[in-house]
């Protein structure tokens, strides 16, 4: 196996601003807390493809919501591959617990980004059977899986990466 990608937390000031957007009733210390508590995704056994990313604290999904966590995690990639975000099997199985992106597509150049490269999970629980999802601070929440990718012969990209989410396809 080629190595490709390495797993870092982004700063923790960049954690602290971003998660007060999700839990803005924690303190500074608390979320520092939650900081230093942060694991890097890994892989559970030698044949995993999946690197689970874990809940930074407990999290509650109700019936048809959605929410919105911050991991604290970044990660650089080697050019010409992609980390793909899925949600975990089981909770998808026991709950329909999905991505609400469907598949959370990571770049390379995302390492770079204003926000440091700050991986979100935007989880929505589309149950049909009334269904709570509980999600303890640690457990696995969402697989990466790297990918390599192509590009065709004729590809002259040359834009430079500076945003977040969707930024690619904004023009100044």
């Amino acid at each position: 196996m080629e190595r490709i990608a390495q797993f870092e937390k982004v700063s923790l000031e960049q954690f602290q601003k971003d998660f007060k957007t999700f839990r803005p009733d924690m303190t500074e210390e608390e979320i520092k807390a939650v900081y230093d508590r942060l694991l890097l995704p890994e892989r559970a056994t030698e044949g995993s493809a999946g690197y689970d990313f874990k809940a930074p604290v407990s999290v509650t999904v109700l019936p048809n919501e959605q929410v919105l966590i911050p991991t604290g995690i970044r990660v650089r990639i080697k050019n010409g591959y992609v980390l793909m975000l899925f949600p975990r099997s089981s909770l998808g199985f026991k709950y329909r617990l999905q991505l609400n992106n469907t598949v959370g597509v990571i770049d390379s150049d995302y390492y770079h980004a204003e926000n440091e490269g700050h991986i979100f999970c935007k989880l929505a629980n589309d149950t049909y059977e009334d269904k709570t999802v509980e999600i303890a601070g640690g457990d696995a929440m969402v697989q990466g899986v790297f990918l390599a990718f192509g590009i065709t012969e004729d590809d002259e990209a040359s834009g430079v990466r500076t945003g977040g989410f969707g930024s690619t396809d904004k023009k100044d």
